[in-house]
């Protein structure tokens, strides 16, 4: 039996009806741009969150560079992130003018390694990024002591963990800004892209609602140049509908990873991940580190023939990204290893318990 990576019909086909009610709804008002909508989904996120505001944006991608644009980081600011996390993290800090500085990771949580950024900290870093990956928080007690004893603004990438906490908090409020995903393979999936910014600062709300149109307030002024950065009415409505459903979703997750974790039979020099002590892990991704030269390209081969969807995130650590060919030469030896070894395996909240043995029975036939 076919397992597939994700199966986003699973999750949507039984909202369907709700769905499209909402979307008549919004069909019928005519307002398709900002409005009644957005400001409840709005509202909802920021409760949901535990934040002061949340203001939608256009993508994950774009809550990102409108971060770094309300936070006035730009030409020659040097932005400490990490070397293994998709690419939209140093990609917008590189748009924003500003200089991505790549650290390596950590072996247990594949989070920023601090004892990496202190050793790349210079007159001109301005702000630390670290990336919430796969849906576990960073340690942001030390993250946050870091910044201070440095004095660098927090931005947390919090693009794959919506509704993941560090001591009961979630992420998106322990930073400056916390900047959120809805792409469709989310925890809080979307019908297309679209994305969230999260702050506690009133002032910084408001920067933030200025630069996602066009810097204009009221109609027609322009105080800044901003851009065009609002997530469509429609797209916040069938939001709206799902995010009811979002603590489900990650209890999915967590049941589903719990169970890989006491009944995978892994192969030697495979090791699972875990969640550590403190951490809310909401498992957007199930990432197997499958250790030896060749062999997890060898398991990734074998799990698609026997109809297991499995992806590598990520194949190419950023230090190694040709567009970056330019910056100084970064040591990130977790980081290269990790992208040798990593592969996801499915791990969505629909997945019943007969796909979850035939995951086990595909993983517990692989001979290396």
């Amino acid at each position: 039996m076919p397992v597939p990576l994700l199966d986003v019909n699973a999750q949507n086909r039984p909202l369907e009806a709700e769905l499209k009610a909402v979307f008549s709804n919004v069909l019928a008002t005519g307002r398709f741009i900002l409005g009644e909508e957005v400001e409840a989904f709005e509202r909802e996120c920021a409760e949901h969150i535990g934040a002061k505001h949340a203001i939608s944006i256009s993508s994950g991608t774009d809550a990102l560079l409108i971060a770094l644009m309300a936070l006035d980081i730009t030409d020659g600011d040097e932005v400490l992130c990490p070397a293994f996390t998709f690419f939209a993290t140093a990609g917008c800090i590189t748009r924003a003018g500003a200089v991505p500085v790549f650290c390596d990771v950590r072996e247990d949580d594949f989070n920023i390694d601090l004892e990496s950024a202190a050793s790349r900290i210079t007159s001109k870093t301005k702000a630390i990024m670290p990336v919430h990956l796969f849906g576990q928080c960073c340690d942001m007690d030390a993250i946050r002591a870091f910044a201070d004893k440095h004095g660098l603004i927090v931005i947390e990438d919090a693009a794959q963990s919506i509704g993941a906490t560090f001591k009961g908090v979630q992420c998106g409020n322990f930073g400056a800004v916390g900047c959120f995903s809805f792409f469709p393979s989310k925890n809080l999936g979307g019908f297309g892209d679209g994305g969230l910014v999260t702050t506690n600062d009133d002032a910084l709300a408001d920067k933030l609602v200025k630069l996602r149109n066009h810097g204009m307030h009221p109609r027609y002024y322009h105080q800044v140049v901003g851009g065009n950065f609002r997530m469509d009415a429609l797209q916040c409505a069938l939001l709206r509908v799902k995010l009811k459903h979002l603590s489900s979703y990650a209890e999915g997750r967590a049941r589903n990873a719990t169970w890989y974790i006491a009944n995978l039979p892994l192969p030697e020099g495979c090791r699972a991940p875990a969640a550590l002590e403190g951490r809310g892990h909401v498992w957007n991704q199930f990432t197997l580190r499958i250790a030896g030269e060749g062999r997890r390209d060898a398991f990734k081969k074998h799990l698609n023939d026997l109809g297991i969807g499995c992806e590598i995130y990520y194949p190419v650590p950023l230090h190694r990204q040709e567009c970056f060919a330019h910056l100084p030469v970064s040591e990130c030896p977790v980081s290269d290893a990790l992208s040798h070894e990593v592969l996801s395996i499915p791990v969505y909240p629909e997945l019943v318990q007969s796909q979850l043995d035939e995951v086990a029975l595909a993983v517990a036939s692989f001979e290396s």
